[in-house]
């Protein structure tokens, strides 16, 4: 991955850059499909508010582009979160994508642990998280049923979580690249910093299915001894895969490379077809209602346990916004 202190060249960005979009292409000799995603002040703004350090920052980003890659993808009304669960210094990570374009997400990790990794130099995304699961939730209302699916983390990258969900739970071959780096300009008033995250996701989808059988397979229940089912991949995956790892990290988040221009690089030779992006916005859905009324469904006692100095302060752990409430306004007794 990425350095996170990477100098991205000052360049004026080409006309057809966008920022915080999503877009979706296709290669229809190659029977591919992917999007790509390119987020600059929206990831900057999410992780600039909460100054995380910066493996953890890093770390978030790559979630985030994740998620809006997968999320933005899914044609329903509703949520689709990513959530980790581990052992590791950064013990969870959220991201909630609400359909259509708006994101939000935040961390929790062990401070001490998180800075002694950082002094060993073990803050690779798989060192940091350690093992647990990863679970995405497709959430699209009460009246709607919840439809999650689990892969194990194992200290492997986000990358390689991506593949292994597609590969048990879709069953589609898919190869997901993820990049984020916190760009250096030049100023007049000394040097700014901002980050960047970009990922492109390449999945085979033929019109015959059975051309989309993966290799090397795990034989399950099968006898021990008994040698995976071999198939000879096809073709046209093996080379969209071959494209998709020539693509540098600095291809997905450098401003002045489009989203456009990079998918002509990678696929002009058999020929690709680009679609309109969509945008995404970093955005919390908390607001003051949304945490009063969150106030009142506690009893009676824990209300009155949460009156400090006279009054009940919440701060929304997504965008560290913070709500203060006199205690008659949520049925408290001042303490």
């Amino acid at each position: 991955m990425t350095d996170p202190q990477i100098a991205i060249p000052s360049r004026a960005p080409s006309a057809t850059t966008a920022d915080d979009t999503v877009m979706p292409f296709e290669v229809a000799k190659l029977d591919l499909r992917g999007r790509v995603v390119r987020l600059g002040p929206a990831v900057d703004e999410i992780l600039t508010r909460h100054a995380y350090p910066q493996p953890v920052a890093k770390l978030l980003g790559e979630v985030l582009v994740l998620t809006v890659m997968l999320g933005s993808a899914l044609k329903i009304d509703g949520r689709f979160i990513l959530q980790t669960q581990s052992d590791g210094p950064v013990r969870m990570l959220v991201v909630d994508f609400t359909a259509p374009d708006k994101m939000r997400a935040c961390a929790r990790f062990d401070k001490d642990r998180v800075a002694a990794a950082i002094a060993s130099g073990k803050t690779s995304g798989g060192a940091l998280l350690g093992k647990g699961h990863l679970a995405m939730t497709i959430d699209q209302g009460p009246d709607m049923n919840r439809y999650q699916g689990l892969v194990a983390l194992d200290g492997g990258s986000l990358e390689d979580v991506a593949h292994e969900y597609f590969l048990r739970s879709e069953q589609i071959p898919t190869r997901v690249r993820l990049a984020v780096a916190e760009e250096l300009r030049a100023g007049s008033g000394g040097p700014t910093h901002s980050w960047r995250a970009g990922g492109i996701m390449l999945q085979f989808l033929p019109k015959a299915s059975e051309r989309a059988r993966i290799a090397d397979l795990d034989p399950g229940d099968a006898p021990e001894g008994v040698e995976p089912h071999i198939v000879d991949e096809d073709d046209a995956w093996a080379e969209g895969q071959a494209l998709i790892s020539t693509v540098e990290d600095i291809e997905l988040i450098d401003p002045a490379l489009s989203s456009e221009r990079l998918v002509y690089r990678l696929f002009h030779e058999p020929g690709v077809r680009v679609f309109r992006g969509s945008p995404v916005r970093a955005e919390c859905s908390c607001s003051r209602d949304n945490v009063e009324a969150m106030l009142k469904s506690f009893s009676q006692e824990d209300r009155d346990h949460m009156v400090e100095d006279g009054k009940i302060s919440v701060t929304c752990e997504f965008c560290s916004a913070n709500y203060q409430f006199a205690p008659g306004e949520v049925g408290a007794n001042p303490s």
